[in-house]
């Protein structure tokens, strides 16, 4: 009688990959291995882990950023809270030059002097 197989399982703690990479980023790569004496695998480890590391920060000040936004009752407090949303996708100088935010902020204005 033949015994069902198992699904397996991984338990090791690490795996081993392998990737291609650009040879630009391979320079940079030997650089940082070379720096920290590190071989290029545990080099690409530290870097990837890093990049991990920033990428979860990043969505974490993005998430409180959102909330700061959506609970914010001042609205200078809310609007500044706003534009922080808009830098991560657009970059600083998209706000700055933005013709559509320029337009809304000038209606803002022109409402809020009792013209409207």
């Amino acid at each position: 009688m033949k015994r069902a197989s198992r699904p397996q399982t991984r338990t090791a703690s690490s795996v081993r990959q392998s990737v291609t990479i650009p040879a630009q980023l391979a320079v940079e790569v030997e650089r940082v291995a070379r720096k920290n004496h590190l071989t290029m695998s545990r080099a690409l480890v530290a870097l990837a882990q890093r990049g991990v590391e920033a990428d979860a920060e990043a969505r974490a000040h993005l998430n409180a950023t959102y909330r700061r936004f959506m609970t914010e009752a001042d609205p200078g407090r809310r609007k500044e809270a706003g534009k922080d949303l808009i830098r991560p996708a657009f970059g600083k100088d998209a706000i700055a030059e933005d013709p559509l935010l320029w337009f809304h902020d000038r209606v803002n204005m022109f409402l809020s002097c009792g013209a409207g």
